[in-house]
């Protein structure tokens, strides 16, 4: 009698898998599902919620979150966190402000000064964490103190006060404007060009991410920096090069607030950072690092914009907002787990 060979076995990681699974494996799908059932909801309970100017309004809101986010998103994705990034914003703008003001140059020579400091800020906190081996939690911890106190102390050592004075009337000011902080219209609608150079960063990082040897050593330096050193990923580089690019978008956003508002608060910032992880973490990167999506982390700005703004158009009392932010965080996270899960399991 003759017996039929045994067709071979298919290793389980060459199965194919259908569209469907694959869309569930993507990072950013919990919070996308999260953003539709936000927007349905607030376009029933608030009126105001879908006119074209209030959209506009959550757009703005979502941008002053999601530039920042998109850097901190990938520094999650490698596994690091970066609690000076909004004091950092602040110390951007106060570095320009008064560099300009003081020696009475253009406003682009405070621009470039701040663009050098700033970056070598991100560089200092990329270095002490590689060299010490403390967590980034505790290093950079300790830069937002620092950087918190000075922003307050030179600011009124220099002015005397806790203000820097406008720029409004200085060489240069009106084309920095033009690149920072102009408005323009669209279908008659005023948008802020923030709103397109969020877009910009969003697509670069997800470009970086997906498209580039770069982005595959964020991803393994976020899973692993032991077993990424060991087949040869430059961990220190790029670890290094994470908290600098948080340190770039912080000299950018820091460039919009000092050329929308002509002045700076040196008080501003404190507390941000948390904003920023919060978007990441509900676009869907986790906390112990090695996954998510700049996509995810835009989707979480939008997010907190529709949240922070749908609140005051359904005319709710808005002290609740951080309840509302905290449940949201919650819910998001269980969302991203349960799908991430289900995903993994059908594979």
């Amino acid at each position: 009698m003759t017996i039929a060979p045994s067709a071979p076995a298919v290793d389980e990681r060459l199965a194919a898998r259908s569209s469907f699974r694959r869309l569930l494996g993507r990072p950013e799908i919990g919070s996308l599902i999260g953003a539709i059932v936000l927007f349905v909801f607030f376009s029933l309970v608030a009126d105001a919620f879908l006119r074209a100017s209030s959209f506009s309004t959550v757009l703005y809101s979502s941008a002053s979150m999601g530039i920042m986010a998109v850097s901190v998103s990938l520094l999650m994705i490698g596994g690091e966190f970066d609690l000076s990034a909004g004091v950092m914003v602040t110390s951007s703008a106060l570095i320009a402000s008064m560099f300009s003001y003081e020696l009475t140059l253009n406003v682009w020579v405070g621009v470039a000064v701040s663009l050098v400091v700033t970056l070598a800020l991100g560089f200092l906190n990329g270095l002490l964490y590689v060299k010490t081996g403390l967590p980034s939690f505790i290093v950079t911890l300790g830069t937002f103190f620092m950087l918190a106190g000075l922003n307050l102390g030179f600011t009124k050592l220099i002015t005397h006060n806790v203000a820097t004075p406008s720029i409004e009337d200085m060489d240069g000011f009106a084309q920095a404007r033009d690149v920072f902080a102009r408005d323009f219209t669209i279908g008659g609608v005023q948008v802020n060009i923030s709103v397109l150079w969020w877009i910009v960063f969003v697509a670069i990082a997800t470009w970086l991410l997906l498209r580039t040897r770069s982005g595959n050593w964020i991803f393994a330096v976020g899973g692993s920096a032991a077993s990424a050193r060991a087949v040869g990923v430059p961990v220190t580089r790029t670890k290094i090069a994470l908290f600098m690019g948080v340190s770039f978008t912080a000299w950018f956003y820091g460039m919009h607030i000092l050329f929308n508002f002509k002045s700076v608060q040196s008080g501003e910032g404190v507390g941000n950072e948390f904003f920023y992880i919060i978007c990441a973490v509900v676009g869907g990167c986790l906390l112990t690092g090695g996954y998510g999506s700049a996509i995810g982390a835009a989707i979480g700005a939008f997010i907190w914009g529709m949240t922070s703004n749908g609140i005051v158009y359904a005319e709710w009392n808005p002290d609740w907002f951080k309840f509302f932010l905290g449940a949201m965080l919650l819910a998001a996270t269980v969302v991203n787990l349960v799908v991430r899960r289900r995903a993994e399991a059908g594979k």
